[in-house]
C-alpha cells in the first residue's frame, strides 16, 4: 500500500497544492488534492468546478496509468478550505451472511423509513459505527499498517 501511496503522490504534485491524500483498499485508490488558496470574487463550488475541467486530461492520465500499475480505480476529490468534493467514487457491493437477528435489525431500519433497502440499512449501519468508532478504527488500522510493513520486511517463502 505505501507503494502505492507514494506512487500517486509523486504523480500528482503538479495538480495540488500540496501532497495529496491517497486512501487505498482493495478495489479502490482515493486521491483527494487540496487547491490552492486564490484571492477572488468565485465561490467554493465555481473554483472546484474550473479545477475539474482543467485537470481532467491530467487526472485521466494519471488513473490510466495507476489503473494498470495497481489493478485498481482511481477516484478523485479535492478540498478547498472547509469543504470538501469528491469527482467520482465507487460504490462496490458486499456479500454477507446475517443471522435471522441481524435481518431483522435491517428489517425494522427498512420498515422505519431510515433505509429504502437491506443495503442501504447495512450500509447506514456501517456509517454510524465509523463516526462512533472512529478513534477505535484508527487505532486498528495503525496497527494493521505496522503488520503489513513488518510482512514486507520479513523473510519470504520459497
Amino acid at each position: 500500500m505505501n507503494e502505492i501511496i507514494t506512487w500517486m503522490q509523486e504523480h500528482t504534485t503538479a495538480l495540488f497544492d500540496g501532497p495529496a491524500e491517497v486512501v487505498v483498499d482493495r478495489e479502490e485508490i482515493t486521491v483527494i488534492g487540496t487547491l490552492p488558496p486564490e484571492d477572488s470574487d468565485h465561490t467554493t463550488a465555481e473554483r472546484i468546478t474550473a479545477y475539474r475541467e482543467r485537470t481532467r486530461a491530467e487526472r485521466i492520465a494519471v488513473a490510466r496509468e495507476a489503473e494498470e500499475l495497481f489493478r485498481r480505480k482511481v477516484s478523485w476529490g479535492v478540498t478547498s478550505g472547509e469543504d470538501r468534493a469528491m469527482f467520482t467514487h465507487l460504490a462496490v457491493p458486499v456479500m454477507t451472511r446475517l443471522r435471522q437477528s441481524e435481518r431483522r435489525v435491517l428489517d425494522t431500519l427498512v420498515a422505519g423509513g431510515v433505509a429504502r433497502s437491506r443495503a442501504d440499512a447495512l450500509a447506514w449501519c456501517v456509517r454510524l459505527v465509523g463516526e462512533h468508532e472512529s478513534d477505535w478504527i484508527g487505532r486498528l488500522r495503525e496497527a494493521l499498517q505496522s503488520v503489513e510493513e513488518a510482512r514486507a520486511t520479513g523473510p519470504t517463502a520459497g
